[in-house]
Order: structure tokens, then sequence, then C-alpha cells
């Protein structure tokens, strides 16, 4: 299984932008529908921009550490900015997902993207 670890990396970093990319997506483009848009220029609508931008750099491994670093940030303010003020349990504020993106961007910023990605293309491995 070793020989695996450096694609189940790039597999981590893949679909946890994926995911973070549609969050980015529906607060900016509309899609997939959304109940509630943001407003332009507000504090969500500037997060729905760094999902969607740093979102797809990391998707495909382009400057993956320090969009994943930005991220990581991000998503600690979201928690403590959103979700921390409604209770201290993550189960009960809902800030699950803020907490699990905070650390695994912080990962990917400090381990890299994997061999699945632009920057491994462009450091020619």
């Amino acid at each position: 299984m070793e020989k695996y670890r450096p694609y189940g990396l790039s597999l981590l970093r893949i679909v946890a932008a994926l995911v973070l990319f549609s969050y980015g997506t529906q607060k900016i483009l509309g899609f997939p529908v959304a109940d509630k848009v943001p407003p332009a220029y507000s504090l969500s609508w500037t997060a729905g921009l760094l999902e969607l931008i740093l979102g797809f750099a990391l998707l495909v491994g382009f400057y993956s550490r320090a969009s994943a670093f930005v991220l990581s940030g991000l998503m600690a303010f979201a928690y403590f900015i959103a979700h921390f003020p409604r209770g201290f349990y993550p189960a009960q504020n809902g800030g699950v997902a803020a907490i699990l993106f905070c650390f695994i961007f912080l990962y990917l910023a400090i381990a890299g993207p994997g061999p699945l990605s632009v920057d491994a293309v462009r450091k020619g491995r």
C-alpha cells in the first residue's frame, strides 16, 4: 500500500477541493441552485469567491500549497465567525465541515499536492 500513498494524497486533495469548489459555485454562480445567494461583495460572497478560485486551483493542483494554506485560514475564520457563536460543539453549531476542511487544507499545505497535479508536472516529476 505504501506505493499508493502519493496517489492517496492527490485523491484527498482532489475530492476536498471539489467539494469546496462546489460551495463556491453555489455562492458565486448560483449552481447548483441555492436557496439564498449572498449579496455581492459581502463577507460570504468574498468567501465564495475564494472557494471558487482557490478551490479550482487546488483541484487541478496549481500553486497547491499556497492555495491550501489560504483556504485553511478561510475555513478557520468561517468556523469562528459563523459557527462557534452558535455553540461550542461542532455537531451542534454546524461547523463540522469547516473544521475538517481547515485541517485537511492545512495538511495539504504541508504535504503538497501529490503526483497528480499541475505543480508536479511543472516540476517535471
